[in-house]
């Protein structure tokens, strides 16, 4: 990227459909179309924003715990799949590269999710997978450990860009491996806000707290991303 190069960003806040994977891959396909009419060159989505973060974790177990679990594993998709096809061709057609959170199914087993940052190229293939190293607390009864096999970043025509999962900006290592291998445009991905108990605040704290830091330690612009989540959007079951 030269001095008086010009890019566009996109930081794409927006709820999938929950439990619904076709459904939210549809929604993503066109908001990844609407982020390149809108002149994007990268475009990110919140963390396992396809289909949804799993929201009920932190709550008291019980029979729905295990029902929403069996669900949501139902609704987390493969890599090469009609889904992931669907967002390759709408990055394609956009002219836009993204980065959007799914939850993906482990092709042999169907039987592990795992929460990955999947990274698509404007000319419509998945250039890279990153699944989160660590889950955090909770989030470990759904998902599993992750490799490193995708932290690293990917060159682009304006530069290298890279992403990372929520609590993985946490650790330094991580932030480290793909800041000494040069990233200049990162991705970081957030399931979303949480509410203080102000209700005209929002506790974004650690999300910005740790974008920002990375954006200085890096050297690397960075897009802050999360989803959305209102109580209206849980289904009655």
């Amino acid at each position: 990227m030269t001095p008086d190069t010009s890019i566009r960003l996109a930081a794409i806040q927006a709820a999938p459909v929950l439990f619904d994977y076709e459904a939210s891959t549809e929604k993503a396909c066109d908001l990844i179309r609407q982020a390149g009419k809108d002149g994007a060159a990268f475009a990110v989505f919140g963390e396992t924003w396809l289909p949804g973060y799993p929201f009920w974790i932190e709550s008291a177990v019980n029979d729905a715990t295990w029902q929403a679990s069996a669900d949501y594993l139902a609704n987390a998709v493969t890599l090469g799949g009609p889904e992931t096809e669907a967002l390759c061709a709408a990055a394609k057609e956009a002219g836009t590269d993204v980065v959007i959170g799914i939850a993906e199914k482990d092709p042999h087993s169907a039987g592990t999710a795992y929460c990955t940052a999947l990274t698509i190229g404007s000319e419509g293939k998945i250039l890279n997978r990153h699944r989160k190293l660590k889950p955090t607390h909770a989030e470990r009864i759904i998902w599993g450990d992750g490799d490193a096999a995708g932290l690293h970043p990917v060159e682009r025509s304006y530069g290298k860009i890279s992403a990372l999962n929520c609590w993985e900006h946490q650790m330094m290592l991580p932030g480290y491996t793909l800041a000494a291998r040069g990233t200049q445009f990162h991705a970081a991905l957030w399931p979303g806000w949480e509410k203080t108990p102000r209700p005209e605040e929002y506790c974004w704290s650690r999300q910005l707290v740790l974008s920002r830091a990375y954006a200085s330690q890096a050297a690397a612009y960075v897009v802050c991303a999360a989803g959305l989540r209102l109580k209206s959007h849980i289904p009655d079951r």
